[in-house]
């Protein structure tokens, strides 16, 4: 095999070697000798790369308008920010998502990679940062305070939109299946005890309006994260950048993007500042938190299918058991209730994160991004699966259901207007003891003529307001 060539280039510590054809340098190098915690690099997440690409985009113009940037290098960095948004040189981009230096490794990274591009756009050879140069140019009037919360911020704005979307989509198969499912009658439940009759429509209509809500709980929580801090440099004081800097790439920021980012009025507040981060994390917890109980809904009733409620049918994704001949287990649903427990331990940590902060700076971001970004890829995804390989797919036991309903002695809450609540009561208690139907013991006593029960003890008047005449 033929050797490996390098390039050998400095830092503060002294010299390294770098792989030649490697975008990256020295300070990514370290990181990637550093940092080997997560097996999950930033390449993995390709709305990250693109989002600082877009950050130092909007630098590089600002400072050349403002004329701290020589035309033709910031005409350079700024092709080479336009082909990384386009999707190229994304493997150039190894740094661990864990890793200490509040950001440090993935803003070199970027900046290196930036520079090294923009060097051969402009005829020069990798590494002739006398050129251009990953700190004295991609990084003019920048810091990794600035740069990194600025672009993993927009980050999240992306990927929100991947979980808007995949959650949208979800809640119109749960809409489909209260359509299809509007004229099933089964018995609804408190306290895992039997309650009154509702339509299996009414129930997945349910799970949609519940999970709509977050649709906008999640957009009010996604603005928060457009207020950047660039220009603020390294604590929010705005050393090394020339006045009009945080204003101007604030606004080229946004005419690139498309998405309107507004300067944070406070650049020291901002600086260290995670309050947006806790609160679009919650958002997301919270998100989860329904999925699961939803989950938890679907496999309760789809447990059986000869010993428990059997009411619905999932579709069978798997074998059950490796001992147990016949047994399919919901799997879908519990692999949306595992992710959804991921997501909650997730917020939590995101939250220490946040507390961990000192004085100018939060050096624990890091762990932030991969929090959040965990949270929303694995959400997507597992929203995606639980409606193409379950949702879709779910069938009603329509007769088993209707049988529940006519034995159950919660139909008797639906005699309350007609005959009062302590006749009803002792009517329950009867059908109880003796194990005898709620409507041959009311005809039995005399309580109401056939014709007022049978109106009385309709399932489809039972689950819906309507009016009574005793």
């Amino acid at each position: 095999m033929p050797k490996t060539k390098f390039r050998v280039e400095s830092d503060l510590l002294g010299e390294l070697q770098v792989p030649a054809d490697a975008y990256y340098g020295v300070q990514t190098q370290r990181a990637l000798n550093n940092y080997k915690i997560s097996t999950t690099q930033m390449l993995h997440y390709p709305e990250y790369i693109i989002a600082i690409a877009y950050v130092k985009m909007a630098a590089a113009e600002a400072n050349a308008e403002l004329g701290v940037l020589d035309r033709t290098i910031a005409d350079a960095i700024v092709k080479a920010c336009q082909e990384i948004v386009d999707g190229k040189f994304h493997d150039q981009f190894p740094v661990d998502m864990m890793q200490g230096g509040a950001g440090t490794s993935v803003n070199m990274n970027a900046n290196e990679v930036i520079a090294n591009r923009a060097l051969e756009l402009m005829g020069h050879n990798k590494g002739e940062y006398q050129y251009c140069s990953p700190n004295d140019h991609v990084n003019c009037a920048q810091s990794t305070n600035d740069a990194f919360p600025s672009a993993f911020r927009y980050t999240f704005v992306r990927m929100n939109r991947h979980v808007e979307k995949a959650l949208t989509d979800l809640i119109a198969s749960f809409r489909a299946k209260g359509k299809e499912f509007k004229d099933i009658i089964k018995m609804g439940r408190t306290q895992l005890q039997d309650a009154v009759p509702m339509t299996s429509g009414q129930e997945f209509n349910a799970f949609a309006n519940n999970l709509e809500e977050e649709i906008a709980n999640l957009e009010r929580n996604a603005v928060l994260l457009k207020e950047v801090n660039m220009g603020g440099t390294a604590i929010g004081t705005g050393l090394n950048a020339v006045p009009g800097f945080a204003e101007l790439c604030t606004i080229r920021l946004s005419e690139f993007t498309g998405d309107q980012f507004v300067k944070a009025p406070d650049l020291v507040e901002a600086t260290p500042d995670t309050g947006a981060y806790v609160s679009y994390s919650a958002a997301l917890k919270r998100l989860a938190i329904k999925l699961s109980k939803i989950c938890n809904d679907l496999r309760l009733m789809a447990s059986g299918p000869r010993c428990g409620l059997h009411e619905i049918n999932l579709p069978p994704m798997a074998p059950g058991s490796s001992i147990m001949p016949g047994k399919v287990n919901p799997v879908i649903p519990e692999v949306t209730n595992q992710v959804c427990f991921k997501v909650i331990g997730n917020d939590t940590a995101v939250a220490f994160a946040a507390e961990a902060g000192q004085l100018q700076l939060n050096v624990m971001e890091p762990v932030i991004v991969q929090c959040i970004l965990e949270s929303q890829t694995w959400l997507v995804n597992v929203m995606n699966t639980l409606r193409t390989k379950c949702i879709d797919g779910i069938t009603v036991n329509v007769d088993h259901c209707f049988e529940m309903v006519k034995n159950s002695i919660g139909i008797v809450t639906a005699l309350n207007p007609y005959i009062g609540y302590k006749a009803s009561t002792k009517v329950a208690k009867e059908a109880l003891e003796t194990g005898r139907s709620v409507y041959d013991l009311v005809l039995e006593h005399g309580l109401m003529t056939q014709e007022k029960l049978d109106e009385a003890l309709d399932p489809k008047a039972m689950t819906s307001a309507h009016a009574f005449i005793k």
